[in-house]
């Protein structure tokens, strides 16, 4: 009996000792092929550092939010209605990025180093032409662009600042995007969350001293939100570009490849259009739900505002473990193993499942008391706490939808999560939220109903398409 518990105290004791030098490895950065071994471990080593990536920028996120706050209803509004424009840049980005993630992923599987390199150069090239053509539109119009979202003069007085540097410098949330999508599609995993920790930390540093005053920094309000957030991304875009040709062990662009390789940048254009019309979908939802509830007051708008920045800083983190199952699908079909690729899918949304699931529950309890550690507006409090009990409800989901979508993309198949966003937000969820908000007479609660509803069942008809297997079969 003794001998029994004696090595079962090894077991335990060695099996403590290998997660722990697992846990190291991925924050450190793993060589590990990800196309061989223990599939759980591949899981963790890729998960590990994208989930604490996406754990600061989740952080920053609230905190941000957090400070703006103190600045009344209108300056939180500015804020929302801003990120409700931003989101369309964002939806250019991650466009771009999923597919930039699935041909380096795919190359890097195919035991193509140089090819990776290739398409990270027409990626990047893709993002500074595209950053023009979004960035000075939005530098010269952000003001008018708040009118037409629907902020009264106050707003506008308060926000143009904002919007102008948020909108106008929209430049470097895409090479943010895209530089870390080279890394993630490579497996370097860990470079990608090192570069967002810099930017992100020198952002929530300078974000209290610019809205604020504080020492030699001027007092800017809510402007300084938005100049401390493209000063810290700014600085993380010099960064990445020093590690692209400084190289990894995976990955390193080398002086003779930057050039225009019109077959590969055409490809990419091809895969990324219809990642771009995906998110684009997804976001210009966002838009129209943030339209029914302004409708609603101010009050109405700032704590659907507070709500999702907090739901934001739990869902990013499982962003992150949404990019390892597109990673994964990248490298494991090209190294010619689907069946392993949809293992791997599986197993990422059940351990997302638990995770969000548990937040959920956590959220339903305690909506009011979290929303409080942001604002004590009585207007507000309601609202927001509210918004995040409702929304929660959505968690088990959501879940599943983020790994799906992000499978299908890793593959290259960006076709199938289009098409699911275009019938599931655009012809569910907003006809949903102004039918239960207006005629129904529900009101916001009725907007933040829709969001849970619409993408539950967005979950279902993923995970049906995924089990289909056609994705399997995408050549980028």
């Amino acid at each position: 009996m003794d001998a029994i518990s004696t090595s079962a105290g090894r077991d335990a004791g060695g099996r403590s000792r290998s997660l722990w030098a697992s846990l190291v490895e991925a924050v450190r950065g793993s060589h590990q092929d990800y196309t061989a071994g223990s599939l759980n471990r591949a899981i963790l080593l890729l998960a590990v550092p994208m989930v604490l990536e996406m754990v600061l920028e989740s952080l920053f996120a609230v905190v941000d939010v957090f400070w703006v706050g103190r600045l009344g209803a209108n300056a939180v509004a500015t804020v929302g209605l801003t990120e409700s424009m931003l989101s369309l840049v964002f939806a250019v980005g991650m466009g771009l990025s999923l597919s930039t993630t699935a041909m380096v992923a795919r190359r890097i599987g195919e035991k193509d180093p140089e090819g990776a390199a290739d398409a990270a150069v027409q990626a990047i090239a893709l993002g500074l032409i595209v950053s023009v053509a979004v960035g000075l539109p939005c530098l010269l119009f952000a003001p008018r662009l708040l009118q037409w979202m629907g902020a009264s003069p106050e707003i506008v007085s308060v926000g143009s600042g904002y919007a102008r540097i948020c909108l106008g410098g929209s430049c470097v949330v895409l090479l943010l995007f895209l530089n870390n999508a080279i890394f993630r599609g490579a497996g370097d995993a860990a470079i990608a969350m090192r570069l967002l920790w810099v930017s992100n930390i020198i952002n929530l540093i300078l974000d209290p001293c610019l809205i604020f005053g504080w020492g030699p920094f001027p007092k800017l309000g809510v402007t300084g939100a938005a100049l401390a957030t493209f000063t810290g991304r700014s600085i993380g875009v010099i960064y990445q570009f020093y590690r692209l040709l400084k190289g990894t062990e995976r990955i390193r662009i080398l002086r003779r490849q930057i050039h225009v390789h019109l077959e590969v940048l055409l490809r990419l254009v091809r895969v990324s259009l219809t990642g771009i019309l995906q998110f684009a979908i997804a976001h210009t939802s966002w838009i129209g739900l943030v339209r029914i509830v302004s409708v609603f007051g101010a009050a109405a708008l700032a704590g659907y505002t507070i709500a999702i920045r907090i739901v934001i800083f739990v869902i990013l983190p499982s962003w992150g473990l949404s990019n390892a199952a597109a990673t994964l699908v990248g490298q494991n079909l090209g190294a010619g193993k689907p069946e392993r690729a949809e293992t791997a899918v599986w197993r990422t949304g059940f351990y997302n499942v638990i995770f969000l699931g548990a937040v959920g529950v956590f959220f339903i309890l305690f909506s009011t008391p979290v929303v409080r550690l942001f604002t004590h507006d009585p207007a507000v409090v309601p609202m927001a706490a509210a918004c995040l009990r409702i929304v929660s409800y959505g968690n088990l989901g959501y879940a599943y939808f983020m790994v799906m979508m992000q499978a299908f993309n890793g593959a290259g198949d960006t076709v199938t999560p289009t098409i699911v966003n275009f019938f599931g937000f655009w012809l569910f969820e907003i006809p949903l939220a102004y039918g239960l908000a207006m005629p129904l007479h529900m009101r916001s609660n009725g907007v933040f109903f829709s969001i849970a509803i619409a993408e539950s069942s967005m979950a279902v008809a993923s995970a049906i398409l995924f089990k289909q297997g056609r994705w399997k079969k995408r050549k980028i």
